[in-house]
């Protein structure tokens, strides 16, 4: 027998060599959920990595659209019934303590350091910059996809505004953003492939209508990929 009878598998098998190695190239480009929003301190608390921060947000939200939604609370009283109950409690602190020969009310420094403020005017730098550039790229570039996607933002935000209270959108917005994330980075997989698979038969419909005939997809394209690279 000769050395192909013997050996019959040593031959490799180039479209499965080529499909391994687009599907390991499609995984390996993808981003994954923490560093798609922005792989810092609030990715952590968004994917619940930081969970008792999470469970704090999440509770201080529900209790604040409790008491200022259900309960009729405004924010000036809640906030001047809280700071009085607090110098309330400091003040005969600090006297009990003076008469009963016990420690101060341990408090900490009350005051902003230049860092703090520095860090905080860097972050709202930032936002800032990018709002005035969407601005720019609208205005004098013309981007009528830019312009399109902030005028459907602004249209639906309107329409929600129209429907609920600015608390009720505001606790909403808080609820899915712990919740999506972290659904999203357990079923990512399952996620992007009905993904791409409903952007295909869209493509190919697409197609369809503009050239008159379907355009199939390769199968080594990833249209989800496309699509966040893109962005």
């Amino acid at each position: 027998m000769g050395d192909d009878d013997q050996h019959p598998s040593s031959t490799p098998n180039p479209d499965s060599s080529s499909t391994a190695a687009s599907t390991t190239i499609s995984t390996s480009n993808r981003k994954s959920v923490h560093q798609s929003l922005g792989g810092g301190a609030v990715a952590d608390v968004l994917l619940w990595k930081r969970w008792r921060t999470g469970a704090f947000v999440l509770v201080t939200a529900t209790t604040m659209w409790i008491l200022f939604e259900i309960a009729g609370y405004s924010l000036l009283s809640f906030a001047a019934n809280v700071l009085l109950l607090l110098v309330t409690i400091l003040f005969l602190w600090a006297k009990s303590a003076s008469v009963l020969n016990r420690p101060l009310p341990p408090l900490p420094n009350l005051e902003l350091s230049d860092a703090m403020i520095e860090k905080f005017t860097a972050s709202t730098q930032v936002w800032i910059n990018r709002i005035l550039g969407v601005a720019h790229d609208i205005t004098l570039k013309g981007d009528w996809r830019l312009f399109l996607k902030v005028v459907s933002g602004l249209f639906v935000v309107s329409y929600l505004g129209s429907l609920f209270s600015f608390l009720t959108l505001a606790y909403f917005v808080v609820l899915i953003s712990l919740a999506v994330p972290p659904m999203y980075h357990k079923y990512q997989d399952h996620i992007d492939d009905k993904l791409n698979s409903r952007i295909r038969r869209f493509n190919r419909v697409v197609c369809h209508y503009q050239f008159g005939q379907p355009a199939y997809l390769s199968i080594t394209e990833n249209p989800l990929q496309q699509q966040f690279q893109a962005l």
